[in-house]
């Protein structure tokens, strides 16, 4: 007897993305796991990207609303979705058809909360820059605390069980550049992280990314001042970081992390 596979809600976030959401969206669509749901949230665009996102009709479930900002935007598409397990796909990059069945291959641990894969990433006009397939998994908390890369893809690389997503809060909406990294550290602290080491999604690397943003990179600095982030206080006690000027290098690396991460 068959038994369905649980069921994977795709979020995708889309603002002002018209040129790339029908990429995002086609490479979802074609996935070879059987068992997906799609929900694109569109973030007030002001370009044709209502039209692009309706011509799909029943196939995706399409939300509109006023300008949020991306945490806002991804949040709202999970409580609007039903999966077990829930992925996020920004609408300026896409995925290769297995990248889902792979990653569920993964939750076969229970003890798994988050499964990341390898990137490709791509540049405007889709070819192919660089490959990177060297992620971590386990209990790697502390490790995204270190200057290197640890869960790969930024907000497009990662199906989360939805029980731990809920446990967590989902992200945290004053941040932006930080977000995922962050949400990622708060689930990391719960339970263990898997890695495929393929190259599944495309990382779109374009002038519009928002880690070139500096003003939002400050922001969110400011904030991580403000996390209580205990695995961070250990590491720098650890580095006997006690004297102010050290601590706040240890600060620095982090918040360094918060956009080098998502953008390798």
């Amino acid at each position: 007897m068959s038994t369905t596979p649980p069921l994977v809600s795709v979020i995708i976030p889309n603002y002002n993305y018209a040129s790339y959401v029908r990429e995002a969206i086609d490479s979802v669509l074609a996935q070879d796991y059987p068992s997906v749901e799609v929900i694109v949230v569109d973030d007030g665009s002001s370009d044709d990207s209502r039209a692009v996102i309706e011509s799909y009709g029943d196939k995706v479930r399409a939300i509109f609303q006023q300008n949020q900002g991306v945490c806002a935007t991804r949040n709202n598409g999970v409580k609007v979705s039903s999966g077990e397990f829930v992925a996020f796909l920004d609408a300026d990059d896409a995925w290769m058809a297995s990248k889902i069945s792979r990653q569920m291959e993964r939750f076969a641990n229970p003890d798994v909360g988050l499964v990341h894969v390898g990137v490709s990433h791509i540049d405007g006009a889709g070819k192919v820059i660089r490959e990177d397939v060297e992620g971590k998994e386990g209990r790697v908390a502390s490790d995204l605390l270190l200057l290197k890369p640890v869960i790969l893809g930024g907000g497009s690389g990662v199906v989360i069980r939805r029980r731990i997503l809920d446990e967590v809060g989902g992200f945290d909406t004053r941040l932006s550049t930080s977000a995922d990294w962050e949400l990622y550290y708060r689930i990391a602290t719960r339970c263990e992280v898997a890695f495929v080491p393929e190259a599944l999604v495309r990382y779109r690397v374009h002038g519009s990314n928002m880690h070139n943003n500096i003003a939002a990179m400050e922001h969110d600095v400011r904030i991580g001042f403000e996390k209580p982030l205990p695995t961070a206080r250990r590491t720098c006690n650890r580095s006997k970081a006690r004297r102010s000027g050290v601590f706040i290098q240890c600060w620095l690396d982090l918040i360094f992390i918060m956009g080098i991460t998502q953008s390798s």
